[in-house]
């Protein structure tokens, strides 16, 4: 059976306080890289998904020949959804 020395400990506690500074000194070099690294990707999945959408939205579009008339100016506009009755509420003293 071993015992505990204090020189043991004393090694012990040198190896945990230099990897902590060690592992603190790396992140400090390496984090920012790998965080723009990450950015970079977020941002070039971002574009390549609008311009899929776009992309699919044009051709979309293209295939329906569809003709909008402009009804914001005509004689019988169309009436909107009533959602409920308005309530108008005064204040008590």
């Amino acid at each position: 059976m071993q015992t505990a020395s204090f020189a043991g400990f004393i090694k012990t506690l040198f190896y945990i306080v230099a990897f902590y500074y060690i592992f603190k000194f790396l992140a400090k070099l390496f984090l920012p890289l790998l965080v723009k690294k990450v950015v970079e990707k977020a941002g070039s999945n971002f574009q390549e998904q609008q311009q899929r959408s776009q992309d699919a939205s044009w051709r979309k579009s293209n295939s329906n020949d569809e003709i909008i008339y402009n009804t914001a100016h005509s004689k019988n506009p169309r009436e909107t959804k009533k959602v409920g009755d308005y309530v108008d509420y005064e204040e008590i003293d």
